[in-house]
């Protein structure tokens, strides 16, 4: 399944700026499992909808440590590492 969702806020900038368009593509992902430096779009429980990097997988493949770009992004560091199933998609298209 394909998603087609607009970027708010400035939590992966300059990479994905504020009005540009992603395409997510849900699981199974076209392109392999995810990996580090993979960008993914998670339903964070108490955040939302959350475009990030992956900057690790954890253990089994099941969780991930994800970062924004900017000192003030809402990621890892605020809710721990990303559930599996919290993942929504993983980008497989950027439009600027």
């Amino acid at each position: 399944m394909l998603r087609l969702l607009k970027v708010r806020g400035h939590s992966l900038y300059p990479d994905y700026k504020q009005g540009d368009y992603v395409l997510a593509a849900s699981s199974p992902f076209p392109s392999g499992k995810i990996s580090a430096d993979d960008v993914i779009v998670i339903q964070q429980p108490g955040y939302g909808l959350l475009i990030k990097r992956v900057q690790q997988v954890l253990g089994d493949g099941r969780s991930f440590d994800v970062r924004g770009t900017q000192i003030d992004s809402t990621d890892s560091r605020n809710f721990g590492p990303v559930q599996r199933e919290h993942v929504m998609g993983k980008v497989i298209w950027h439009i600027r």
